[in-house]
């Protein structure tokens, strides 16, 4: 049995997952890859380059010639068309193929995704125990039972749907992530990705947490952690093969529980001894995290605001920390010199006017290290998008097309604002937001957007991404970096395969030391412990 994987962009931590659970269980994996240069669905899109550096022919090449028992592919809602032509052209070159769908866009509309013919599963919410369900069925060619957190298609076309199950409890039972699978595509060497926990405390309206963390039929804690020795055990590994230079926990909300940092922090100091970066909460933070933190060897932090008018965040957006949360945090934090990515949302439904000018009083005050800003986005199965349908904010006809992945910019969808005046201001913000840490406190509190109101729109956004582009690089943030070394590299990867000359692979190997070799030894000592702690009780 063979399952291939599709990428797109940069590494998926959730197919890095499935992957090690197949090869775990001695299924064979591979990678179709691509880089997207130019059309990343997040950051960059320049359609007269993205054109001509598209890599979908060649992803589609890498199936033909892997011939996989099974193509999984994870789609986002802004690169679901892309997964579904990729998906389509496959089934052409092998009718045989099944074709798994995962993600989060899967799972808000698993039936839309299955009326496509091409289409064989639809795995809902985390397929860590579906995988292997799916690849049975598949080996045994017996679609006929029920497969758990899956919808999918019998032999005669009906779809029949799996049990939804609990999230799964015990993360330290799962083999390492799959790090192996993306070293011929994505750097390892600059920025090591991870995940601490699974699962969110919150449930804001416009993230995907709003309805993936009720999609049980039965009740399960949706925060989850794993050991900090099972974590500490895997960045091991990394660090003999890899020599990476920096760590990056991409948790929703990292750390949790103190006692959990308080372990964490000594052994990954004494153990690993590598700085990273965090994505945490407000509320989450006091003087003893900071110090932690610090101590430990994290230096960037991200921490969402997203608006700060305390009322209509409460009511609008479920979160409920107030602007004396963030200026607690961020006083904690300057403290201990982290540097601070807060995030900031323009476009929110209903939104008061007066709440940007609270965030530049805030940000002034405060003085994050960047301020990264975003564009109200509507994601299918939010409670965000449901509430803009009923009030009319979102035509049915528009959320049609959300659904199917049409029109649809991760992020940048500027033109959910209707009133052209509304937009104009928010721009305005937006370049005042990212020249931000460039600007002394006193500048910060006296800048009147009403003194750039004439600027041609086009040159205020071109200031924003340069003035971005030099805050990334000045503050030596990571993720710059990192991002424009992986666009280098597959800029010039691309060029020499047009002349067909010999490519390197983008991740240095130093040390050929195995991510499952090292899980099932850890895997071992996990099922050893627990069979001793159920002796002693």
């Amino acid at each position: 049995m063979k399952v291939t994987f599709v990428g797109l962009g940069t590494e998926q931590l959730g197919l890095s997952q499935l992957s090690a659970i197949c090869k775990y269980n001695s299924v064979e994996t591979s990678l179709a890859f691509n880089a997207s240069l130019f059309n990343d669905r997040f950051n960059l899109e320049i359609p007269f380059f993205s054109n001509f550096f598209d890599e979908t022919d060649s992803v589609l090449k890498k199936i033909e010639s892997d011939n996989p028992d099974i193509l999984a592919i994870s789609p986002l809602t802004s690169t679901y068309q892309w997964a579904l032509e990729v998906a389509k052209e496959s089934k052409k070159i092998n009718p045989e193929i099944k074709v798994l769908f995962g993600g989060v866009h899967t799972s808000a509309l698993p039936l839309r995704v299955l009326k496509n013919e091409f289409i064989d599963f639809a795995v809902v919410g985390e397929g860590d125990v579906a995988i292997m369900d799916i690849v049975r069925a598949v080996e045994s060619k017996n679609f006929n039972n029920p497969i758990i957190n899956t919808y999918h298609k019998n032999s005669s076309g009906i779809i029949i749907q799996g049990k939804q199950a609990g999230f799964l409890q015990d993360l330290d039972s799962l083999p390492f992530l799959d790090k192996q699978l993306w070293e011929d595509h994505v750097s390892m060497n600059e920025i090591y990705m991870t995940l601490a926990t699974r699962g969110c405390p919150y449930r804001c309206t416009f993230c995907f947490n709003s309805f993936y963390a009720d999609l049980p039929d039965e009740k399960s804690k949706f925060v989850r952690m794993r050991s900090v020795d099972h974590v500490i055990a895997e960045l091991k590994v990394a660090k003999k093969r890899y020599n990476m230079r920096w760590v990056d926990f991409e948790d929703d909300v990292f750390a949790t529980k103190f006692s959990w940092l308080e372990e964490f922090a000594y052994k990954y100091k004494k153990e690993i001894n590598i700085p990273y970066q965090i994505l945490t909460h407000p509320r989450y933070v006091n003087e003893k995290v900071a110090k932690l933190l610090k101590e430990s060897g994290c230096q960037w932090i991200q921490m969402g605001i997203q608006s700060t008018d305390d009322d209509f965040k409460k009511k609008s957006l479920m979160r409920y920390e107030k602007i004396s949360d963030v200026e607690n945090a961020m006083k904690y934090l300057n403290m201990y010199g982290l540097k601070v990515k807060v995030d900031h949302m323009f476009g929110l439904p209903n939104e008061p006017e007066g709440a940007q000018k609270n965030a530049q009083m805030l940000y002034a005050n405060t003085g994050p290290a960047r301020i990264q800003t975003f564009w109200t986005s509507f994601l299918p199965g939010t409670v965000m998008m449901k509430e803009a349908v009923q009030e009319g904010t979102l035509s049915v006809e528009q959320a049609e097309r959300i659904n199917d992945g049409k029109d649809f910019l991760f992020f940048r969808n500027i033109e959910n604002v209707r009133n052209p005046e509304l937009v104009r201001k928010y721009l305005s913000y937006e370049f005042l937001f990212k020249i931000f840490p460039l600007l002394s406190q006193k500048q910060r509190l006296n800048f009147n957007i009403n003194n750039i109101s004439w600027v041609p729109a086009f040159f205020i956004n071109f200031i924003a991404f340069i003035s971005d582009l030099g805050v990334g690089f000045k503050g030596q943030n990571p993720v710059f970096k990192s991002y424009a070394l992986h666009n280098l590299y597959h800029l010039k990867r691309h060029i020499k395969q047009l002349f067909h000359l010999k490519t390197s692979k983008a991740t240095k190997v130093y040390e050929d030391v195995s991510f499952i070799e090292a899980s099932e030894k850890s895997i071992l000592e996990n099922k050893q412990s627990k069979l001793i702690l159920e002796e002693i009780n």
